[in-house]
C-alpha cells in the first residue's frame, strides 16, 4: 500500500454552544490538517507513471478546503441568536455556519469526507487543534 500525506493550515474561531468549561467561550486555534491518500497501485504510465496522485493537486486541492475557513468564525449553526450573527455579519466579519458543532473530530469527518469527494482514496485525516491534540477520522469497513 502506498501512502502520500500532505498538510495544510488555518486561523480561525470557534465556541462550543452548551459546552460547561473554556470552549464554551469564542477563542481561536491555529488547526493543522493533514490528508493521507492511498493505493495499491501506482499509475503505469504517463505524467503521472510511478505517482499515486500528483502532489501539486493534492496540495491544491487541500489548501481550497482549508482556506475556505481561515480566519473566520466558526459557529454551529442555529447555537448564536439571529440577532447578534446579523450584528456580527453586518460589521464584516466572516462568519461561517457549520452544519455540526466545530469541534476537532468533526473537522476531521469534513475533510476526510470533502478529499474523497473531489475522487481521493483517502485513508485517513487528522485535524491537530493544538501542536499536542489532534483528533482523526477514517472511514470503517472494506472498499
Amino acid at each position: 500500500m502506498y501512502i502520500l500525506k500532505t498538510e495544510h493550515s488555518f486561523d480561525s474561531a470557534h465556541f462550543l454552544a452548551d459546552y460547561d468549561g473554556k470552549c464554551g467561550n469564542i477563542h481561536g486555534h491555529r488547526w493543522r490538517v493533514e490528508i493521507e491518500v492511498q493505493s495499491e497501485e501506482l499509475v503505469a504510465s504517463g505524467q503521472l507513471g510511478g505517482m499515486v496522485v500528483d502532489f501539486g493537486d493534492l496540495k491544491k486541492d487541500l489548501k481550497a478546503a482549508v482556506d475556505y475557513f481561515d480566519h473566520s468564525l466558526i459557529i454551529e449553526q442555529g447555537t448564536m441568536r439571529e440577532k447578534t450573527l446579523q450584528c456580527i455579519k453586518e460589521d464584516g466579519f466572516s462568519v461561517i455556519e457549520f452544519p455540526t458543532r466545530p469541534t476537532a473530530e468533526n473537522f476531521a469527518a469534513h475533510f476526510y469526507r470533502t478529499m474523497a469527494g473531489l475522487g481521493y482514496d483517502v485513508k485517513r485525516a487528522i485535524i491537530y487543534e493544538t501542536p499536542t491534540n489532534s483528533a482523526t477520522y477514517e472511514e470503517s469497513g472494506v472498499k
